[in-house]
This record gives structure tokens, C-alpha cells and sequence, in this order.
């Protein structure tokens, strides 16, 4: 690897492969952890609305810029439009409450979380929104198609709101439709990644129409067990005996092998830790070589087990 990013379409921006992940980093700890991310060497910072913590992110950005340790435009920050959102009217009011909420004039990146377009949920409400409206346990769905959604998205590009947009969780079908009606093609799609689920037919098509790849849920499981079962099903590829022996071959961690396995298909990587030891071990990526035999070896571990999937947790076939 001679570059330590990737160069988006239409704008030519430099997006960093090595991102730190903003999701289930707690309140009380969120500033100091992000502020910390920074002196390690991070400067991809990837949050969401859903994550309940964009206040708490900006302020440990913003310490860092008053410190000098960085600037703004050293940054690459990327947050995601929720679901409740979508509707033409509500697309840059969203918008607008995270740049004040982060702190930040622009964002580098802003994507489209879900191919959902959940009921509209006031933010006095409830904010973050969540998946439900009101008392409801179940999916609301509402009238707002991905086209008139999109062209708002286009127009915070036009308006300097954000220099790049693009999706999460699209599949093929859903991103073939977007590029019949697009002005702006998305920059980059967003997937759950690692070797359980590799997605090797996706992420080959979706690169050859100029989009990049970012990576989520690079240790497999890791980040699921808490939410219930369905991320106890597989064995913790952070424990599998394949990548422990790979992590022993090469003497890094098993995460870092499996950051490796992603950076070599030329995947953007955005693990989390509140662990300064292993934001730097997650950061400390890049001179690990990973040998045909190595691959090989992570390759065979496919078995196309999704871990964030609206079936287990609503009884919605997103990727069906």
C-alpha cells in the first residue's frame, strides 16, 4: 500500500483508510476518548445520529483544535442522516442540528444511514429518534422515496453543508436505482465487513462504479454480543483460533489482523476502543504484511453471517 487513504470521486478529497468508530462510546467518557483518538494519530472520525453521542464527539474535536494538535481541515469528519429523517423537508434540518451539534461548518462526508424511510419523529421529542415512533414497537414506515431524499442531499453539497455524501447498508439493487436518478454519485458505501461476512461480489461491483468502501464491524461479532443472542451465534473472530494463530505468526493482535485483512482490498476501517493501548494497536496497521497463505486462511472463514441485521432486531428483510 503506497497511499494511506483513498481519493473520492468528484471532489478529489483524501479520505483516511484508518477511521475511529463513534458508535457505543458512552456520554460521560465520549470527549476525552475522542480528544485521545487525535494524539494517537487519528484524524477519520465516523459518527451517526443514531449514536446519541454527536455533542459529546464535537467537544473532543473541538479541545483538540483549541490545543493546536490539529486543525479542521486535518479532519475528515463523517456522520449519517437517520432513518426518521428522510423526507424531503427534513433532510437539512437534520443536517443543520448535527454541524451545531458537532461544532463544525461542514461535514467531509454525510451519508444515508438506512434504505428506510422510518415515520417522521419530532426531535423535541425524541432525539436520538431510535426505530420507533411515539410508544409503537413496530417499523413505521413512511412516504418519502430515496430519489427526492438523495436531491436533498445533493443540495447540501451545493450549499457547502458537506463536501461528500453517500450511503450505508445499500445493496446492489438499491445503489443501480440511486444512479439512474443521481447528479451527485455517492462517494462511498458503508457495509458491514470482516471475513465471517466478506461480500466479495458487492464491494467488486460497487468499486467498479467509482465508489469506495468503508468497513463496520471489522472484529465480527464483537460489537453484538451486548444487544442480545443473535450476537452470540458465532465464535468471536477476535478469539477464533485462525486469526489468534495468524496474530501469533506475525506478533500484533488479532484485531489487527483483521484490520489488516480489510486495508488489503483497499477497505476504509473505522474500529472503536475507549483502550488508548488498542487505539494505537488499531491505528498501528500499516507495516503488516499479510501473505497469500495468510489470506487464504481469513478467506475460509466466510459463512455470510451478518450481525447488523434489521430482521433479528424488527423483523425487517433489509439485505433479503
Amino acid at each position: 500500500m503506497t497511499a494511506d487513504y483513498v481519493v473520492l470521486n468528484r471532489t478529489g478529497d483524501k479520505m483516511p483508510l484508518r477511521g475511529f468508530g463513534c458508535w457505543k462510546i458512552e456520554k460521560d467518557v465520549c470527549a476525552d476518548v475522542i480528544y485521545k483518538a487525535i494524539k494517537v494519530g487519528y484524524r477519520h472520525f465516523d459518527g451517526a445520529c443514531d449514536y446519541g453521542n454527536e455533542v459529546e464527539v464535537g467537544r473532543g474535536i473541538k479541545k483538540a483544535i483549541d490545543e493546536g494538535i490539529v486543525k479542521r481541515e486535518d479532519l475528515f469528519i463523517v456522520t449519517k442522516l437517520w432513518n426518521t429523517f428522510h423526507n424531503k423537508k427534513n433532510v437539512r434540518p437534520a443536517c443543520e442540528r448535527q454541524l451545531k451539534d458537532w461544532g463544525l461548518d461542514y461535514f467531509d462526508l454525510y451519508l444515508v444511514h438506512f434504505p428506510i424511510p422510518l415515520a417522521y419523529v419530532d426531535p423535541s421529542q425524541n432525539y436520538p429518534p431510535e426505530w420507533f415512533k411515539g410508544n409503537s414497537t413496530a417499523i413505521e414506515i413512511e412516504s418519502s422515496p430515496m430519489h427526492e431524499c438523495w436531491a436533498e442531499m445533493e443540495r447540501l453539497v451545493n450549499d457547502g453543508l458537506s463536501r461528500n455524501i453517500g450511503v450505508c447498508n445499500f445493496n446492489t439493487q438499491a445503489l443501480i436505482d440511486m444512479l439512474t436518478y443521481a447528479k451527485i454519485k455517492p462517494a462511498v458505501l458503508q457495509i458491514e465487513l470482516h471475513p465471517y461476512l466478506p461480500q466479495a461480489e458487492l464491494t467488486k461491483w460497487v468499486k467498479s462504479q467509482g465508489i469506495h468502501i468503508t468497513a463496520y464491524s471489522s472484529f465480527g461479532p464483537a460489537s453484538y454480543v451486548t444487544l442480545g443472542e443473535h450476537g452470540k451465534r458465532a465464535a468471536p473472530l477476535l478469539e477464533h483460533d485462525a486469526v489468534k494463530s495468524l496474530a501469533d505468526k506475525h506478533k500484533v493482535s488479532a484485531g489487527q489482523i483483521l484490520l489488516r485483512w480489510a486495508l488489503d482490498r483497499e477497505y476504509v476501517v473505522i474500529p472503536k476502543s475507549v483502550n488508548e493501548n488498542r487505539m494505537k494497536a488499531n491505528f498501528d496497521v500499516l507495516d503488516i504484511k499479510l501473505d497469500e497463505s495468510d489470506n487464504k486462511a481469513l478467506d475460509a472463514l466466510k459463512s455470510n453471517q451478518r450481525f447488523n441485521d434489521p430482521l433479528v432486531w424488527f423483523d425487517l428483510p433489509l439485505f433479503a
